[in-house]
């Protein structure tokens, strides 16, 4: 008897992810998700450095996913103790960045001829993007901002055109819900909403129970990022309201009988986003999408010194998804019942989940290559 195997020929896709926190890094995970789910004809290697061991444990069992160690980006700079950019410090980082980027650009263009890759997806470094230009390889940029955007008014002139030149090259651009980008000299543009990675409900209720097992506390989700340690958290009023736990990630100093601390090895963190009552944040993109799909009420920091928050706020605000509460306004907020039921008012219905939509479209654009 003759066997004969199905054999396929895998498309390489490059997927870069924005070093700047865990937002990038979670959202790119449920679309990632969603490609190799739909797709079984690709193969991917994520570029990335700052929350590579989140994402390796993301796809541990995924056969078709490898690494590469690379900084995509710069990010933001935030001044001590506080939620606003050091312009300074930023400045210097993004001209070291933009200095260096030729030798950069070369180190992506022979890793790309070396793994034969097809297609580049980037969220949103610009150096995946620069890579495909220089080699005739589509890409395609997935993002409600670019760093171009977000540092206008932050950082010189020359160093944003740099940017900018960059950007240009994209083959095709997908912008999310609160984008403002410019689109010319992009092929095709499509806008999408919200979405994240996929909520099991059972495992939101075993945190809920683990939180609050007598079922009779507000739970509230406090998520300022990642990358943000602001050292006079723990003498906010806040961890003292009555009747009410608090969820913050594994990095937030705050030592308190009412406070949950995410564990270091928790991956499926959206879960502790849907079993909160509400979410206060800041306006990072990725937890305000994990709270809109699961239907949970938002609170949102107010930072008008940067454009991408404000875009974001403004977009909240338009259709009535959020309230806002200034930073000051933190070192006397004790959170009520009243509190969360306004701002439950501002978000009724829970949005569509677009990840699947979304790889849909990348997976034609794929499969046209």
């Amino acid at each position: 008897m003759i066997i004969v195997r199905r054999c396929f020929w895998l498309k390489t896709i490059a997927y870069y992810i924005s070093d700047y926190g865990y937002g990038h890094a979670t959202r790119s995970t449920a679309i990632i998700r969603e490609l190799l789910k739909q797709n079984e004809n690709v193969k991917i290697i994520i570029c990335h450095s700052f929350a590579l061991e989140f994402l390796q444990q993301s796809f541990k069992h995924e056969h078709r996913v490898a690494f590469r160690e690379v900084v995509t980006d710069v990010g933001y700079v935030l001044k001590e103790n506080s939620l606003e950019p050091d312009e300074k410090l930023l400045n210097n980082n993004v001209a070291s960045y933009v200095s260096e980027f030729s030798i950069k650009l070369d180190q992506e263009t022979q890793f790309m001829k070396e793994k034969n890759v097809s297609f580049v997806i980037s969220d949103i470094s610009p150096l995946g993007i620069a890579g495909a230009a220089a080699l005739n390889i589509p890409s395609l940029g997935l993002s409600n901002f670019t760093w171009y955007t977000a540092y206008e008014g932050l950082i010189e002139e020359h160093l944003l055109s740099c940017l900018h030149a960059q950007y240009k090259q994209m083959t095709y651009h997908f912008s999310l819900a609160c984008s403002n980008e410019p689109h010319s000299g992009i092929e095709e543009n499509q806008s999408f909403g919200f979405y994240s990675r996929d909520i099991d409900d059972h495992e939101v209720q075993r945190i809920r129970k683990e939180i609050d097992p007598t079922g009779k506390s507000h739970i509230i989700y406090f998520g300022l990022g990642m990358k943000v340690d602001i050292g006079t958290l723990s003498e906010l009023p806040m961890w003292k309201s009555p009747n009410c736990k608090f969820i913050v990630s594994s990095n937030v100093n705050v030592n308190h009988p009412n406070v949950y601390h995410i564990p270091k090895d928790a991956v499926e963190t959206q879960h502790y986003v849907a079993a909160a009552d509400l979410v206060l944040t800041k306006a990072g993109w990725g937890t305000i999408s994990e709270a809109v799909c699961a239907g949970v009420p938002l609170l949102i920091t107010n930072r008008s010194s940067m454009k991408e928050d404000r875009h974001t706020i403004d977009y909240l605000v338009r259709y009535q998804l959020c309230d806002l509460i200034e930073w000051k306004e933190l070192e006397s907020l004790v959170v009520t019942s009243s509190l969360i039921e306004t701002c439950r008012r501002q978000h009724i219905n829970r949005y569509k989940n677009e990840a699947i939509h979304i790889a849909e479209e990348i997976n034609k654009k794929i499969k046209s290559t």
